[in-house]
């Protein structure tokens, strides 16, 4: 309303017609999904409380999107109709409840096969894609409003993560046509002939918009470190901006030139933004003390904590299992991370909090915030593997207890020299064993060392 409400404002003072300015306001209210999530990833603050706030007014964003740009598809006779709507609305319901039958009726069966195969994994993600937006497509909606729906059944499943960091590559490599064809909609002579517009629209992008959120998330009783993170995160014109133009102009209510503007204008404030976002705690401590006034005397606590789990297990089978009921005991909270989709069905149907995905994967060790584990146990047996998260637990978490599996004393003596805590020889001490040294330990490295 901010933004949209500046811009409608500015738009018809500068000579637009009141149905160009409305198209431009909305363009320029939207903020880019794919950017700020790439930005994010990228800096490994996506489970951050700006971060988790930014992608909140995303994904209401794209929804309002979505219903604007069915809206301008279900022109009738030049004008939107209900009768022109119902049919596009009935289809796009029939649509969503397919794919939520889908989801938990069907797709719950083929988990067995989907997670057996990291490759497969990969493959499925793709078609679900694509086939969700190509029958999108076929009901009379949009290939964007199919992904969309695509994505949010790839999100309940519980290989999200994994699925997420295999899709990583071909998110990236999306991006780059994305700006492939930002350029193709470019129109030289335009952007020579309005500099000045092309200048006030990117202002309004990159002041009012984080502006507004500062006011919003300070009523709201945020800090204002955290308001300010969230505002630049969304100081970019989106995808979803550039759809809603494309379809606007294909049913004749805006002209050519507006959208070439408008893609100027995106490229613009992503550029700008992108480094904005990267930058962001330099240019909170330059503009902290100006702050003041976006934030309340009692803020809310910012709980930018992620998840934190003090005992982590990879591998449930081989020995994985013993250490459940030891990890009750000492109370403290836990996670058990397995690729087998019959130990995740298994966990999921004993409430036990658990995640998909490989070991090797630096993703998925920043997803379980691994940084702050006291006490990680492998019952993993692939050497490899096991030297990979000693390595990084080296560098990343120095002081954790890591305990993990050899076939060899071999096998062991180069694990110690990796900084393990503790190598369990499966013919000489088992996991049951080990486990009860645990709760004597109270989790002090030293123990473990005298113990070795």
């Amino acid at each position: 309303v901010f933004v949209g409400g500046a811009t409608y404002a500015v738009a018809t003072i500068i000579g637009y017609g009141h149905t160009v300015s409305l198209f431009i306001a909305l363009a320029l209210s939207l903020s880019s999904t794919i950017i700020v999530l790439k930005l994010l990833s990228d800096k490994k603050e996506q489970s951050r409380l700006y971060a988790k706030v930014s992608i909140g007014f995303l994904i209401v964003q794209d929804f309002l999107a979505t219903v604007a740009v069915l809206l301008v598809s279900s022109r009738s006779n030049g004008h939107i109709t209900l009768e022109s709507f119902m049919p596009i609305a009935i289809k796009g319901g029939l649509l969503l409840i397919g794919l939520i039958i889908f989801r938990y009726l069907i797709l719950p069966h083929l988990n067995n096969l989907i997670g057996k195969s990291q490759e497969f994994l990969f493959l499925f993600s793709i078609a679900l894609a694509l086939g969700i937006a190509t029958l999108s497509k076929e009901v009379g909606l949009s290939l964007e409003i199919g992904a969309l729906l695509a994505g949010m059944t790839i999100a309940s499943m519980p290989y999200a993560t994994e699925a997420a960091s295999r899709l990583k590559p071909l998110r990236d490599f999306f991006i780059v046509l994305h700006f492939v064809v930002l350029g193709s909609l470019l129109n030289i002579d335009v952007i020579q002939s309005s500099p000045g517009r092309t200048l006030v629209f990117s202002l309004i992008v990159l002041i009012v918009n984080p502006i507004s959120i500062l006011i919003i998330m300070g009523l709201m009783g945020y800090t204002k470190k955290t308001s300010f993170k969230a505002g630049l995160a969304m100081t970019q014109v989106g995808e979803f901006s550039l759809i809603l133009l494309a379809v606007a102009n294909h049913q004749g209510y805006i002209d050519k030139e507006v959208v070439s503007l408008i893609t100027f204008v995106a490229l613009i404030t992503i550029a700008i933004s992108t480094y904005m976002i990267l930058y962001s705690e330099q240019l909170y401590k330059l503009s902290e003390r100006y702050l003041r006034m976006f934030e309340r005397r009692k803020a809310r606590n910012e709980h930018e904590r992620r998840r934190r789990y003090d005992l982590v297990l990879f591998g449930y089978q081989r020995g994985g299992h013993e250490f459940l009921p030891v990890f009750r005991k000492v109370s403290k909270k836990f996670i058990v991370v397995d690729y087998d989709p019959s130990v995740i069905d298994f966990l999921e149907q004993r409430n036990i909090e658990y995640m998909y995905g490989d070991a090797t994967d630096s993703d998925l060790l920043e997803e379980l915030n691994l940084k702050h584990s006291k006490l990680i146990v492998s019952t993993i047996t692939d050497q490899g593997t096991n030297k990979s998260l000693a390595k990084w637990l080296e560098i990343n978490n120095p002081y954790a207890v890591f305990i993990t599996t050899a076939d060899n004393a071999e096998q062991a003596a180069e694990l110690y020299e990796q900084g393990v805590s503790y190598v369990m020889l499966p013919h000489y001490i088992g996991s049951e064993k080990i486990g009860a040294f645990i709760k004597r330990s109270e989790l002090k490295k030293t123990a473990f060392k005298e113990y070795r």
